[in-house]
């Protein structure tokens, strides 16, 4: 098969490494891809973002299977984009992609059929969000409605930090359009996990867990981000675990979705907030995460492509996945000043000699290659990622090969997957 990826971030380096490795792929595109992709595919200037563009380029490229990375496309309704024109596609069609694109469609999916989540309510209007804000107290969670990039969500620790959130998104300063409209809801006290499941619209083959870690600073400190690291598998999301998200949580959702005339086709990303009564729903994403992806693919013993596949098809059933028993993590090397504001085209050294540590596997994010030089082009740059029998080991082997690359303008966390370094079974 001609396979296109669509994105150029970390996660669709993962997917590339592992597609790549199918024998089921004769040729690989990727569109726009970075300097780390160019390794496995051939990348092609098309923006992740440009619908018209990323369908003629697979009609030209005559490709046959086309999987949908980022977040944004799949919500402004690329995957329908690619049906129309007779192209096989992995990734939810825009009705389904609400499931992420619309906090408040999610929210009220759970109220209608009763899918654990936190108690909340959707506001326009500042003043009556002021007022329900000062009813429920703090902490308390303010989200963008709509699509933020993963930064659209401010857990307000005093009233008068939440109340400034809401006005800062509702007066279009911040998140634009996505803010138009806020969710507030409840805090959840508890540990978060992310559990991925695989859909075909009526049959849903579950994945693994994860763990990833949003806030930019050791210790769970500073702004949220896109995802500063990760580690699978999460001793808080055990087989337990996985089966309860999957009865309470996945089943249900899918079932409605489909009941409703928008089946689900692709993968859902499923956050959860695990407390001693179970798991509730933080939020569904309608794609890979990132950096999950990394941490999963590394772990996945089976051949991908025909996962991705029968997802589209059908026939998810009769498939099943292998895992690998041992752990893997990933550090994301950031530039300075990410999530905030940071500047490109600084060079990064060492990144070779790091990929020669045992059980080492590094995915670009946001990199160019500017002749022998590579050179940073995003905010999260680098996804240095280890395999090993434990998540110390693992840990140990990817802040070694962090530590080889030689770049000053970048940062990253020390901590990552210290919940489970040292915990008791």
């Amino acid at each position: 098969m001609r396979i296109l990826v669509v994105g150029g971030g970390g996660r669709e380096h993962a997917l590339c490494w592992a597609i790549s490795a199918s024998p089921l792929c004769t040729k690989l595109y990727c569109a726009p891809g970075n300097a780390g992709i160019a390794q496995v595919a051939e990348c092609v200037a098309v923006g992740a973002e440009d619908i018209a563009g990323q369908v003629a380029l697979a009609q030209r490229l005559k490709i046959d299977f086309v999987v949908i990375g980022p977040d944004a496309p799949l919500v402004a309704g690329m995957a329908d984009g690619f049906t129309a024109a007779g192209i096989k596609v992995f990734g939810p069609s825009k009705a389904a992609a609400q499931l992420e694109g619309s906090k408040s469609f999610t929210k009220e999916l759970c109220r209608r059929h009763n899918i654990p989540t936190a108690a909340y309510e959707r506001f326009t209007d500042l003043d009556k969000a002021i007022a329900y804000i000062k009813a429920w107290g703090a902490p308390i969670v303010v989200k963008a409605d709509g699509l933020a990039a993963g930064k659209g969500v401010i857990v307000a620790e005093t009233v008068d930090q939440a109340i400034e959130a809401v006005r800062d998104m509702l007066s279009g300063n911040r998140f634009g359009a996505a803010g138009a409209s806020v969710v507030i809801e409840e805090f959840m006290q508890g540990e978060e996990a992310s559990f991925f499941a695989l859909c075909d619209g009526e049959h849903v083959l579950p994945m693994v867990g994860a763990q990833d870690h949003k806030r930019a600073f050791d210790g769970d400190k500073g702004p949220n981000t896109g995802g500063m690291g990760a580690y699978s598998p999460a001793p808080v999301f055990d087989a337990a675990m996985q089966k309860r998200t999957m009865d309470e949580i996945v089943l249900p959702t899918v079932r409605a979705m489909a009941k409703d005339g928008t089946p689900f086709k692709g993968v859902l990303y499923v956050g959860v907030m695990i407390d001693a009564k179970g798991p509730r729903l933080v939020e569904f994403n309608c794609r890979f995460g990132d950096p999950e992806t990394q941490v999963l693919m590394m772990r996945l013993k089976s051949d991908l492509v025909p996962a991705l596949i029968a997802c589209a098809d059908g026939g998810l059933d009769h498939l099943d996945l292998r895992w690998s028993d041992e752990a893997a993590l990933t550090v994301i090397l950031a530039t300075r000043g990410y999530p905030d504001a940071y500047k490109n085209g600084s060079e990064i050294r060492g990144v070779a000699e790091a990929a020669k540590v045992e059980g080492v596997e590094i995915f670009h994010a946001g990199t160019k290659a500017d002749g022998s030089r590579l050179l940073a082009n995003g905010g999260r740059v680098l996804n240095v990622s280890a395999m090993a029998p434990t998540v110390e080991e693992a840990r140990e082997r990817a802040y070694r090969a962090v530590d080889l690359i030689d770049w000053p303008e970048g940062f990253c966390r020390r901590d990552i997957a210290w919940r489970a370094v040292g915990r008791k079974p």
